[in-house]
């Protein structure tokens, strides 16, 4: 079963190290963690294990996303990464069809508990395609992005073989 610990391998595969790119719009990063979204933190000396901290913190556990199925959290906890949490909520939101509040509050997760999880899993990485072909950074990072995208629909197609088949 996926846990956090793979989760946020997968998502710091993506994110490497220190990077100062005049085309991103967070500035520094340094494990996918931006200097504009932390302007406290000291982006160029953050550790590993200080990234996986502010992961679990802000983009996993406090979003909710461990209240998830485990391939659900996943996608909207790397999209949430990328993209922004409120964003990767919404698509959740979306694709489960509720109020696109960006907080996953009660009514998204009766929601997503009433749909099958790779109609919902699947759903979001849809929305998150979709967003990076309409961004007009896509010229910068689109391969990157679209990399990304399949890579995470490998990995859902494998979080989601262990689900029982459904019976009609």
């Amino acid at each position: 079963m996926l846990d956090w610990p793979e989760m946020v391998d997968r998502t710091l595969k993506h994110e490497g190290g220190y990077v100062f790119s005049p085309s991103d719009p967070g500035g520094q990063t340094n494990f996918g963690i931006s200097k504009r979204a932390y302007p406290s933190v000291d982006i160029q000396n953050l550790t590993r294990e200080g990234a996986i901290e502010i992961y679990r913190r802000d983009y996993f556990a406090g979003p909710g996303f461990d209240k998830l199925h485990p391939a659900i959290g996943f996608q909207v906890f790397d999209a949430g990464v990328n993209c922004g949490v409120l964003r990767s909520v919404k698509w959740l939101q979306q694709v489960v069809g509720v109020e696109q509040d960006g907080v996953l509050g009660n009514a998204t997760l009766a929601a997503v508990a009433n749909m099958p999880v790779s109609a919902v899993v699947f759903g979001v990485i849809a929305a998150r395609g979709k967003f990076y072909t309409d961004s007009p950074l896509w010229g910068a990072f689109g391969k990157g992005w679209v990399a990304r995208v399949f890579e995470n629909m490998a990995y859902a197609s494998s979080d989601l073989a262990s689900i029982p088949p459904v019976v009609a």
